[in-house]
């Protein structure tokens, strides 16, 4: 009878350390630890499916797939049928939150009409605030920003989540990948004001306006507008920070004010946010590398492209994955930086941050499934 006690309590102590290497993440603290990134060439709807497989993660429970359904007007956010085997063999749930800004995506019922219009129809939606926000307290993380972060109030709801991400540019972080699809993805609009607060863009060169009101007419602070000279200003006390102006200027007349990544704030808000999300439940992680121009999904224009499609990664270390996606890009670009060259702001902040916040490693080992 003791011996089977004993046995018993083996199995437990087992099946406990299994379900807490699960949660945990990628990364270790020694300093040659190097994490796997997968690579795949092809992209096509059954490969997304072998990254995911490759992994080697079996998620139970309910499962999130944190997706973006594009801006209205946006022509370079990724097909949903790329997801479709994905999302039939793992029965999830594709799962957003509402933005800040104004258009569709602000309210729940038109963001789920817009998603369906541009052909997310074959699995579930759910919007994680449509219910309201939680405050997540942070004070003991010893953040530099935060001492609460403000999430969908359904995030807990799903008991794991695979980040499918669009890894292309952005005007304030310099490329929008997992970290950032993580940081503002589940954050609320309240989340997302604060993470942009404080940040009044610059008018860079008012020469190159050609008073198109993209930016005007796409403010949800109302505080763009032509001064009394017939230029472009911003009124400081208006500007919640949200960089929906910038993503909608097609003459880049309005940058971000610090863009330098060692001092980059927004970059290290993101982080933090990213921080909590990734900490709190099991995730992994895939990158598209398609449709890669200088602008974001929540961008209603769509620039093209500056460089050639490269391929998908997927990883259980968000770290090692930006960090290949970035060194893919810019080799594919021919240059040191492909962020920092066409949208003037570099991104490498947020990987440099996340690693110091033990969220994974710079090392990776790439390996190409073919």
């Amino acid at each position: 009878m003791k011996k089977t006690l004993l046995f018993i309590l083996s199995l437990i102590i087992s099946s406990t350390s299994i379900i807490y290497a699960q949660k945990s993440t990628a990364y270790n603290d020694n300093k040659d630890s190097t994490a796997i990134v997968y690579f795949i060439k092809e992209i096509t709807p059954e490969n997304v499916l072998k990254l995911y497989k490759a992994l080697g993660v079996e998620y139970k429970g309910k499962t999130g797939v944190k997706i973006h359904f594009g801006e209205d007007g946006n022509k370079n956010f990724l097909n949903p049928e790329l997801t479709r085997p994905l999302m039939q063999y793992t029965k999830a749930t594709w799962v957003e939150t509402n933005v800040l800004y104004v258009g569709k995506r602000r309210f729940t019922d038109q963001h789920i009409a817009l998603a369906k219009e541009h052909g997310f129809t074959f699995a579930p939606i759910d919007i994680l605030d449509s219910d309201g926000e939680i405050d997540i307290n942070t004070e003991k993380m010893g953040f530099k920003h935060y001492k609460k972060i403000k999430a969908g109030s359904k995030f807990d709801n799903y008991d794991n989540y695979i980040i499918y991400s669009h890894f292309k540019g952005h005007g304030s972080a310099g490329f929008g990948g997992a970290i950032k699809n993580l940081a503002m993805g589940f954050a609320s609009p309240g989340g997302k004001m604060a993470q942009h607060a404080s940040e009044v863009p610059m008018i860079k060169d008012k020469t190159k306006c050609t008073k198109c009101s993209n930016c005007i007419n796409n403010c949800p602070a109302d505080a763009l507008l032509y001064g009394e000279d017939g230029d472009i200003m911003i009124d400081p006390k208006k500007c919640i920070g949200c960089a929906k102006c910038i993503a909608e200027c097609p003459r880049k007349v309005i940058t971000p004010s610090n863009n330098r990544p060692e001092t980059n704030v927004f970059l290290e808000r993101l982080v933090e946010y990213a921080y909590i999300f990734h900490n709190r439940k099991p995730m992994t992680y895939i990158n598209v590398l398609a449709n890669i121009s200088s602008s974001c999904d929540c961008s209603a224009r769509a620039p093209m492209p500056f460089t050639q499609d490269i391929g998908m990664l997927a990883s259980n270390d968000i770290v090692a994955i930006e960090q290949a996606s970035h060194d893919l890009v810019s080799k594919g670009h021919k240059c040191e930086d492909a962020f920092l060259k066409e949208s003037g702001v570099s991104g490498l902040g947020q990987i440099i941050y996340a690693e110091q916040l033990k969220m994974g490693t710079r090392k990776y080992k790439l390996v190409e499934i073919k």
